[in-house]
């Protein structure tokens, strides 16, 4: 009956079921078979109603989806273009810190390649840099902000370890401080490259009166990340308050300075944000309570015993973690795979001291490259239709930007200090 069961359940995936009805269904039955009280789910949706740092994510998904409906991401591309545009492959790097800072407020590589494609592409195309090379560079940077705060996954992800409660307790400042050496690497590593790779290009002088102009423009927005982070990591804001004044300053500045974004329009904003928030919700409130029996019945402990019996050191673990996050990430979201596997891969990782901290930021690594790993990175095909060019050439066009991040995600993982550094861990 069991086997039946699980063909059934393996069934409904592959005809594409909702992932949340997935998992509520296995739960359910987990429960049924313990003669476990079918409340017991309801009681997780209830823990979570709790949680006051749960708050932080409908305040910066809305805060993000304002963003995008905004003008914002032009005005930034023009400050970082006036600013950097002297030096060769200068606008490559704009491409890069722009779509990096877009994807951290938004959480969603898609909307960026969707919002900024269509500025940073022609834009590029003008200055001399190759079709390739361009859609490249966009497809990979649009998953590039995640490990920089407020990125939702930072935050999700300190949630469920958090509830898990395995090892040392994980915080969402920890995290939004592990992240942002690792994402600085892997920004600087690539815009060496960028550099070296179109050090022949023809260059734009500075013009102080454009970069004047620009920054000007963009004044209100600029002050945005010194705000969120600068308040958050001086004590003076905890997160959750964090995200209310988030919200409270891109709206006085989208809706009542610039007006770009309409009251009328604003309800549309909202219940599309709230859509996002709403699937995060349903999923993180049911894998929550199948992480609870499957705790109950000894899964992971059992999991972590048949992985020991074959792996016995921690470098090969690690090695077979980033190929399984690898290949994860090309076939799931972000938010599914956080909420379906880091309460299965946390105790194991624990019984190879691994850092809990440590091992998000190596998940959500992994994760921002699986977005565009042949055969079926999401960021692919997002990007091959927004552009209209074939999978194929994105394939191709990718893989340089693939070998590069795939070492400097290779370089987090064996250098725990890097992300356990700011935090002040071990």
């Amino acid at each position: 009956m069991t086997i039946l069961t699980n063909l059934g359940l393996i069934m409904l995936a592959l005809l594409r079921t909702p992932l949340f009805a997935i998992i509520a269904a296995a739960a359910l039955l987990g429960f049924h078979r313990s003669d476990i009280d079918l409340t017991a789910v309801t009681i997780e949706f209830y823990r979570l109603a709790e949680m006051p740092i749960l708050l932080a994510i409908p305040l910066f998904t809305f805060a993000g989806y304002l963003l995008s409906e905004s003008r914002a991401a032009a005005r930034l591309v023009r400050v970082t273009q006036a600013l950097l545009g002297w030096m060769p492959g200068g606008l490559a790097i704009v491409a890069l810190l722009a779509c990096a800072f877009f994807t951290a407020f938004t959480g969603a590589s898609g909307v960026t390649i969707v919002a900024l494609g269509a500025l940073l592409v022609p834009a590029m195309a003008q200055a001399g840099y190759r079709e390739n090379f361009n859609l490249g560079l966009v497809t990979t940077s649009g998953s590039l902000g995640l490990l920089f705060a407020p990125s939702l996954p930072l935050i999700l992800y300190a949630v469920i370890a958090q509830q898990v409660g395995v090892g040392e307790p994980v915080t969402v400042d920890d995290m939004f401080l592990a992240g942002i050496f690792p994402g600085l690497l892997m920004l600087v590593v690539l815009s060496v490259w960028v550099v070296w790779v179109n050090r022949s290009q023809s260059l734009q002088a500075f013009s102080p009166l454009e970069a004047g102009s620009a920054l000007w423009e963009a004044r209100w927005e600029i002050p945005l990340p010194f705000i969120v982070l600068g308040g958050i990591y001086s004590g003076y804001f905890a997160v959750s308050e964090a995200a209310a004044v988030t919200v409270l300053y891109v709206l006085i500045v989208e809706v009542g300075i610039y007006r770009e974004v309409s009251l009328r329009k604003l309800p549309e904003v909202m219940r599309d944000a709230m859509v996002l928030v709403g699937a995060i919700l349903i999923i993180l409130g049911l894998s929550l309570a199948s992480t609870n029996y499957l705790i109950d019945a000894g899964v992971p402990a059992k999991l972590f015993a048949l992985v020991q019996a074959h792996i016995s050191d921690r470098l090969t673990f690690l090695i077979l973690l980033n190929i399984f996050l690898l290949v994860l990430g090309t076939m799931l979201d972000i938010f599914s795979a956080l909420v379906i596997m880091v309460p299965l891969l946390l105790p194991i990782a624990m019984g190879y001291d691994i850092h809990p901290v440590h091992l998000g930021i190596i998940f959500l690594a992994n994760m921002q490259i699986g977005y565009f790993t042949p055969p079926v990175g999401m960021n692919l095909f997002i990007a091959s239709y927004r552009f209209k060019k074939p999978v194929m050439q994105l394939y191709r066009a990718t893989l340089p930007f693939f070998i590069i991040l795939l070492l400097t995600v290779l370089i987090i993982t064996y250098w725990p200090a890097l992300s356990l550094g700011l935090p002040g861990l071990r």
